[in-house]
C-alpha cells in the first residue's frame, strides 16, 4: 500500500475535522497541517495503475481546495501542479493516443480534457511563482529574461513549464495558445539555469522536448539535452529513453534508433519500493504501444 493510501483515513478525518471546527478556529490553523500532509503525499511506489488513477482524482480535488486557502504553501502548490500535469499525461492524453486509431472523435474529446487539465496545472504553478516573483509573466515574455529564481522554486518552474508544453502540444488549432510556447520555454530555462540536474534528468528531457519543438530549434542541441537526461537518470528511468525516441528519433524518421531506445525503456527495472515504480510502469506501457505502432508512425 502506498504512503498516500495508508494516510487516506487521516486525510479524510482531517478534512472532516476542518469542516467541524471551521466556525470556532482561524482557518489557517486548520488548513495548514492538512496542506503539509497533502504536500507530503506521493504514489511513486504504487504499481497498480488503475488504483493510482482512482486515488489521484480524490487527492487532486482535495489538494486544490486546500491550496485555495493556503496559496503560499510552496510544497502543496508543487504537488497540485505536478498532480494535474501527470494525470493529464498518464491517464488522459496517453489514452487519447491509444484511442485515435478506432475512435477519432473520442480521442479528440480526451485531448480537449487533457488540455484543460494541463492548463490547471500550469495556472497553479504560475500563480504560486507570481506570488514570489511579481514580474514573472513580464519576464517570461522577454527574449532573454533577467529573472533568477531560487532553487526551492525549481520544482514549480519545472511543472509549470511541463504543463504549459503539454497544453501547447494539444492546442495546434489555437494559435493564441501556441504563441505562448516561447514563454513556456523561458520558464523551463529559469529552472535549468538554477538546477540543470533537477529530477535526475526530467528537466533535461523537458529542455530537449522544447528544443525539438520550438521554431528554429536545433536537433543537435535537443539530442544533447536528451543524452544529458539519460546520463543523469543512469539507466533507472524508462521515461528518458522514451523521450529521446519521441523527441529525436521519430521526427528524424530513424526507425532503428526509435526501436532501440524503446527496447531500452522496456528493459529498465527498478528496485522494490523505488519512487520511479509508477512512472517507469507508465513509460514502459507507452514504449510498448509505440513499438506496436511503429508501422503507422514511419
Amino acid at each position: 500500500m502506498s504512503a498516500s493510501l495508508r494516510r487516506l483515513p487521516y486525510l479524510l478525518s482531517a478534512a472532516g475535522l476542518a469542516l467541524l471546527l471551521s466556525g470556532c478556529a482561524p482557518s489557517h490553523l486548520i488548513t495548514r497541517p492538512l496542506a503539509d500532509a497533502l504536500a507530503s503525499q506521493g504514489s511513486g511506489a504504487e504499481d497498480d495503475l488503475e488504483l493510482a488513477r482512482e486515488a489521484s482524482s480524490f487527492y487532486l480535488k482535495l489538494s486544490e481546495s486546500v491550496l485555495k486557502d493556503e496559496p503560499t504553501h510552496r510544497g502543496l502548490a508543487v504537488a497540485v501542479a505536478s498532480g494535474f500535469t501527470q494525470y493529464a499525461y498518464a491517464f488522459v492524453a496517453d489514452e487519447a493516443d491509444r484511442l485515435e486509431a478506432r475512435d477519432t472523435r473520442g480521442a479528440a474529446q480526451l485531448r480537449e480534457r487533457a488540455a484543460r487539465l494541463y492548463q490547471r496545472g500550469r495556472d497553479h504553478a504560475l500563480k504560486a511563482l507570481s506570488l514570489r516573483y511579481p514580474d514573472l509573466m513580464a519576464q517570461l515574455a522577454l527574449p532573454e529574461p533577467s529573472l533568477r529564481i531560487e532553487k526551492a522554486d525549481v520544482p514549480l518552474a519545472y511543472w509549470g513549464a511541463a504543463a504549459w508544453g503539454g497544453l501547447v502540444s494539444l492546442s495546434k488549432d489555437k494559435p493564441e495558445v501556441v504563441a505562448d510556447l516561447p514563454l513556456a520555454v523561458n520558464l523551463a530555462r529559469l529552472a535549468w539555469q538554477q538546477d540543470p540536474g533537477f529530477g535526475d534528468g526530467n528537466l533535461a528531457s523537458l529542455m530537449g522536448s522544447f528544443e525539438a519543438a520550438r521554431p528554429g530549434g536545433s536537433r543537435s542541441q535537443a539530442t544533447a539535452y536528451f543524452d544529458e537526461a539519460l546520463r543523469l537518470a543512469d539507466g533507472h528511468s524508462a521515461g528518458a529513453f522514451v523521450a529521446k525516441a519521441e523527441g529525436v528519433a521519430l521526427p528524424a524518421g530513424d526507425r532503428a534508433q526509435f526501436e532501440s531506445l524503446l527496447k531500452a525503456a522496456l528493459a529498465v527495472q527498478e528496485s522494490a519500493g523505488s519512487p520511479l515504480t509508477l512512472s517507469n510502469q507508465l513509460m514502459r506501457r507507452r514504449a510498448r504501444w509505440l513499438l506496436d505502432s511503429a508501422e503507422d508512425l514511419f
